[in-house]
């Protein structure tokens, strides 16, 4: 019900005047991210850290310490942060003129130029959250949930602690989908989707459903078939993700590529132009800007995962941008 009237207010509030269109700066309401302390919009609802209902990295203290474990680490529940400067390769000038004056957005244009896409193997992004925040200390700069909802936890200008040696020059999106798996039956694929009379559902267990605000909603895959792939030399079986996720994530994408220029709405690919299914090397790491997932990062990652349909979300995205020619960049920092 929550997630319904907020829809209706933003649909409302498009009523009286346009929307915005992605990557424009203007006062708030309800669709945009975060970034030096600016709004931006995207043209789909985003819950900032400090809404109700928002996931904060910011916070040095677990989120739901009563639901750690009895047996758990006292360190995990000692108070510290989640995220740090961006500094590995910045020049010193800028990193020093940063942390005197704060993140400008010019400054950060020349750190940011990568977006990395995950699948956050907890089917939600409450538990994403918490497993990220509480168990592990780590830390992403937005979660999307399985009904499109983005959470923005931290400021784009933070270096948040999810992709190792790209944290320095990205930004990470954590999708809400349970994974890919080594066979076709995985325990995970049985427990986590069903087969009924309009196809596949997702089965959300019922405590982690009612924790997460979806308790009685229902939730599809965009394609009803589970998909075959190979990623970083592994077969892999996974379900897609949902048509809510990928609209949301095609407009967050154009947001970010029109804030930031250098993340360019590209995916790796090989020399056929398929989407790479490998991490890139080092040399191909350090000179690629764009999208690309946490499987390109690192040899030991496959998320998001063969089931992710990168053509889509690029088509989605260049739509949202193509719309937007005359729309001028960001006004520079004075």
């Amino acid at each position: 019900m929550r997630r319904r009237v907020a829809a209706i207010v933003l649909v409302l509030a498009g009523c009286v005047a346009p929307p915005p269109r992605p990557g424009e700066e203007a006062p708030r309401r309800g669709d945009e991210i975060s970034v030096c302390g600016r709004l931006f919009h995207t043209g789909t609802r985003v819950v900032l850290w400090n809404d109700p209902g928002g996931y904060d990295h910011y916070r040095v203290e677990p989120k739901w310490p009563d639901e750690l474990p009895d047996d758990v680490d006292p360190a995990l529940l000692e108070p510290a942060p989640r995220y740090s400067w961006r500094s590995y390769d910045v020049p010193e000038a800028l990193l020093s003129r940063a942390k005197e004056r704060g993140w400008a957005l010019d400054d950060l244009r020349a750190v940011v130029d990568q977006f990395v896409v995950h699948y956050d193997a907890c089917g939600t992004s409450r538990r994403c959250f918490q497993v990220m925040h509480d168990e592990r200390h780590l830390s992403v700069h937005f979660l999307l949930d399985l009904d499109g909802t983005i959470y923005q936890a931290l400021d784009v200008k933070e270096k948040g602690w999810h992709a190792t040696k790209a944290n320095s020059r990205s930004i990470g999106v954590e999708i809400a989908q349970i994974g890919a798996y080594d066979a076709p039956d995985h325990e995970r694929l049985e427990a986590w989707y069903e087969a009924d009379d309009a196809g596949v559902r997702i089965t959300i267990p019922p405590e982690l459903a009612e924790r997460s605000g979806f308790a009685g909603e229902t939730f599809r895959p965009a394609r009803a078939v589970r998909i075959e792939g190979t990623r970083n030399d592994r077969r892999l079986w996974q379900y897609d993700f949902t048509d809510a996720q990928y609209e949301a994530l095609a407009k967050l994408a154009a947001t970010l590529h029109r804030v930031f220029p250098s993340i360019t709405l590209t995916v790796p690919r090989d020399a056929s132009g398929a989407v790479l299914d490998r991490a890139l090397t080092d040399a191909e790491f350090a000179g690629y800007r764009g999208l690309l997932g946490h499987e390109h990062v690192q040899a030991n990652k496959v998320d998001p995962g063969p089931a992710f349909d990168w053509e889509r979300l690029l088509a989605g995205a260049r739509s949202c941008v193509g719309g937007t020619d005359a729309l001028p960049a960001p006004t520079p920092d004075r």
